[in-house]
């Protein structure tokens, strides 16, 4: 007998948050190995997997057909959550994209913001953009993790519809302290995303461009933020 497949450490992390028993909505499935996964070992019975494109789907489908799992999991070839119901996903993982196509994909369907649904949203970039959607949007952020692989750091958000205070320019960046991020691995996350801010604070500031004004006094905030939540974090440590 074949011996199940393993999950990357990201997706893994992904795994781990997903409660016993949900019913899961898995979007951008791509070559379906954490549906697969879940229902092999027994953690959700029914899977829903969508992906934009056929090429990745179709060996989605093929992955659960080898595994005999193809009668728990339904494909769908769809837009995000567009041919997926309510009744369907009590919980939504989305993973593998950029944080701005992952708040396009739950800004699309109204019923993201009804309560009774959660979302583990894993971005492999834009992590600030999707923070402050959720901040704006009517989500509230619950916690954040921290996964490396190999020598990239991810994060993965845990988010519901509800209100939470607004995320500071700090807190867009790097996250709210809150239950999961006391990783040791904060440390090495809040010094990679300092270092992008203050690059990023400088070539605005040598633009010397007037519409680049704004934006330029939000990313030194930021930056001025994150160095305070970096002593602070340093000094807990201690």
């Amino acid at each position: 007998m074949r011996r199940p497949f393993s999950l990357s450490p990201r997706l893994q992390a992904v795994a781990e948050l997903v409660p016993p028993g949900a019913r899961l909505a898995d979007v951008g499935t791509d070559h379906g190995r954490l549906p697969v996964w879940l229902v092999q070992h027994g953690i959700v019975d029914q899977v829903v997997a969508s992906d934009l494109r056929p090429g990745p789907l179709s060996k989605a489908t093929a992955l659960a057909e080898r595994w005999g799992v193809s009668h728990q999991i339904s494909f769908r070839l769809c837009d995000g959550l567009s041919a997926i119901s309510p009744e369907e996903a009590e919980v939504v993982t989305i993973t593998g994209m950029g944080g701005e196509t992952i708040a396009e994909i739950l800004a699309a369907v109204p019923w993201t913001r009804q309560s009774g649904h959660r979302y583990i949203l894993q971005a492999m970039s834009g992590m600030d953009g999707l923070r402050r959607y959720l901040s704006e949007q009517g989500y509230s952020i619950s916690s954040e993790q921290l996964v490396r692989e190999g020598d990239t750091l991810y994060v993965i958000l845990l988010a519901q519809p509800g209100e939470m205070p607004p995320l500071t320019e700090g807190e867009v960046w790097v996250g709210r302290h809150a239950p999961g991020m006391d990783s040791p691995l904060r440390s090495r996350y809040l010094e990679q995303e300092l270092e992008k801010l203050r690059r990023a604070a400088d070539g605005l500031a040598r633009s010397g461009r007037l519409e680049d004004r704004e934006k330029l006094a939000r990313f030194e905030q930021a930056v001025y933020e994150v160095e305070q939540l970096k002593k602070e974090w340093e000094q807990w440590q201690m």
